[in-house]
């Protein structure tokens, strides 16, 4: 009995010894996985909580870890595997692990799994949440439905991409300069890439020093003539602390588009606050810009806000309102140059999961419709954001990591179709300059008026470096613009702005004429009649000669006619003068009677004031007696 006993004794303390040495393998593994993920190291990580997995089938809180894992890798199928594997392993794990596996379904791209699984496990203690995601799977499962287009969001490729993250595309409207944003080894700064003739873009360059520095530059925005650049700058502070924060919004200028930028300077404490503030961007009429801040007084997190250029200053900025902003992050902001449709990134709204774009549409100064998702295959599971539209309005560019590690970001193109493409626009560019000197006009104010009714829709200066603008328009309507300027004639002109300038700008100089310009008077002799000695009468054949000269200016409105009489030297100076006048007064009462207004007349006898030939031979004297008719416009 006693053998029996130690026999058993033997037994059971050797069983404990097994699994103390099985559950020691474990722990060591997992702390290693965990060492691991602190350094992020993930794909490593990953794989030793695999082997914690297989020594500990049953050990949830290793499923619950490893699929967090990979669904903050974007590593979606990875992670429905795990939490499949970890609801049927595990004591209660249906349950358990419903919700993360109903999110991993549905960002996954398999809705109708994830459907299902609400169906079998939502309670009613958590049905915020589950509704929540129910509606996410509903939205997902109709975008992927909808999606019939065959052109898939293509990737700019190694020209523009490279194995640093790329984001925040911009262009001025002649769409032939794409800007951008590299983080290389955690340091941002702005890229170019000139458009290549053949359809693509050539490889992107640094764009140097200024404005890149060796803080954080990112978010860049260029203004629709390319003269203005706007972006954030990271790690700058203020001594009062408040001009400058964290974040802030800089703008930087160039006199012409091939100059060197200049020094960029903060937008001061107007807009700037202690707060991030960033992603700018410019409407197109130059007066509102568009900003991100998680200043006190918005909706939760990071939300758009919205500064007015009036009476010369940037005004305090205001909230975009409930129909942009939600509890969640509302960033990288676009305001399409049609000034009407308004893109921009959020994780707040309904969307295919992780921070889809979004667009909404200007209906006043303050009011924007509600925001509406573009859907697949522009959006995804992965992070979608920062984006921008050509001046036609078939394209758009924006930033994506779906073929990459979680926040590795690529530049994508891809069409736009239907409710996603903006108002059709075009531009007008020129020069104003002075008409006598030639000289550019810098600081012109141009308004741009509707002609039907006379409000002005948009103003506009121009360039302070080259005199030029570029002002874009709405096609297929009627436009007044009004100019002025210090020292300058205001100047009125009318333009037809239709589908013709679609593919291309209207060129169009502002010529200005300064205000103590005197024009010079320009006198035309259109005709000269010759009278006989102590004649007033008019032949057929002088009638004749003054018909001619005279009727093809009778249609214009802008002209004065001057009838001059002379006479030779015979005779007195008295009986002279009085016969100039009455041949004057002939010839100006015929010119009446053939229809010219009696004011665009005048006649006057000079007598023998102004001779043009010797008074010593009869034909001397004959070219002296004459009336002469003078053209001044």
């Amino acid at each position: 009995m006693r053998l029996k006993i130690l026999f058993f004794l033997f037994c059971l303390f050797s069983g404990f010894i097994a699994i103390a040495q099985t559950g020691k393998k474990t722990v060591r593994c997992y702390n290693e996985a965990i060492r691991l993920k602190a350094r992020k190291e993930t794909d490593k990580a990953c794989k030793k909580m695999e082997q914690v997995l297989e020594y500990d089938p049953g050990f949830a809180d290793g499923y619950g870890i490893l699929g967090q894992w990979y669904f903050e890798a974007h590593k979606f199928s990875e992670a429905v595997r795990v939490f499949t594997k970890g609801s049927v392993k595990c004591q209660n794990g249906g349950m358990r692990f419903a919700k993360p596996l109903t999110r991993c379904y549905i960002y996954a791209g398999i809705p109708d799994n994830a459907l299902a699984l609400i169906s079998n496990y939502a309670t009613i203690k958590d049905s915020a949440e589950w509704n929540k995601m129910k509606a996410q799977a509903l939205f997902v499962r109709e975008s992927m439905a909808k999606y019939t287009i065959a052109e898939w969001p293509a990737n700019l490729g190694i020209r523009i991409n490279t194995s640093s993250p790329e984001l925040f595309p911009s262009m001025a409207v002649d769409s032939q300069h794409l800007y951008f944003t590299r983080r290389v080894h955690l340091d941002e700064d702005f890229y170019y890439a000139d458009y290549d003739s053949c359809g693509g873009w050539l490889y992107a360059r640094n764009m140097g020093s200024p404005p890149n520095t060796p803080d954080q530059e990112s978010s860049q925005f260029i203004s629709a003539d390319g003269h203005y650049l706007f972006f954030t700058r990271c790690d700058n502070r203020s001594l009062d602390a408040w001009t400058e924060g964290g974040c802030d919004l800089f703008m930087a200028y160039r006199v012409a588009n091939d100059s060197p930028w200049t020094v960029a300077q903060p937008f001061g404490s107007t807009i700037n606050t202690p707060s991030y503030e960033g992603m700018p961007t410019l409407s197109p009429d130059n007066r509102e810009l568009y900003f991100v801040s998680d200043r006190p007084g918005g909706y939760g997190g990071y939300d758009i806000w919205v500064s007015r250029f009036e009476d010369g200053l940037w005004q305090l900025p205001v909230n975009a309102g409930p129909s942009i902003n939600t509890k969640g992050n509302e960033t990288a902001p676009y305001m399409n140059v049609d000034n009407q449709t308004f893109y921009f990134t959020s994780d707040g709204w309904l969307g295919m999961g992780g921070t889809d774009i979004f667009m909404s549409k200007k209906i006043n100064d303050t009011t924007y419709t509600r925001a509406v998702n573009l859907g697949y295959p522009i959006n995804t599971a992965f992070d979608e954001m920062s984006e921008c539209v050509t001046l036609d309005g078939s394209k758009l560019y924006f930033a994506s990591d779906r073929q990459g590690p979680a926040g590795n970001f690529d530049l994508y193109e891809t069409p736009l179709f239907g409710m996603q493409k903006p108002v059709p626009v075009s531009y007008i560019q020129g020069v104003v300059y002075d008409s006598i000197s030639k000289l550019r006009l810098n600081y012109a104010a141009i308004y741009i008026c509707n002609a039907k009714r006379g409000d002005t829709i948009y103003q506009f200066q121009s360039n302070r470096g080259d005199a030029s603008f570029i002002i874009t328009l709405h096609l297929n309507n009627t436009y007044a613009i009004h100019t002025q300027r210090m020292g300058f004639t205001d100047v009125h002109d009318t333009i037809v702005f239709d589908k013709q300038y679609t593919q291309e700008p209207m060129l169009h100089n502002i010529v200005m004429l300064p205000t103590d310009y005197v024009a010079p008077i320009l006198d035309s002799m259109l005709t000269m009649v010759h009278f006989d000695v102590n004649k007033v009468d008019l032949s057929d054949s002088d009638k004749a000669l003054i018909r001619e000269a005279i009727v093809p200016w009778m249609d214009s409105k802008s002209f004065m006619l001057y009838v001059n009489a002379y006479t030779d030297n015979t005779g007195t100076p008295m009986i002279n003068e009085q016969l100039s006048h009455q041949r004057a007064n002939q010839v100006m009462h015929y010119i009446l009677s053939l229809g010219v207004n009696e004011t665009m007349v005048q006649a006057k006898g000079w007598g023998e004031a102004k001779m043009i030939a010797p008074n010593t031979t009869p034909e001397g004297q004959r070219k002296n007696r004459r009336v002469e008719i003078l053209l001044r416009r």
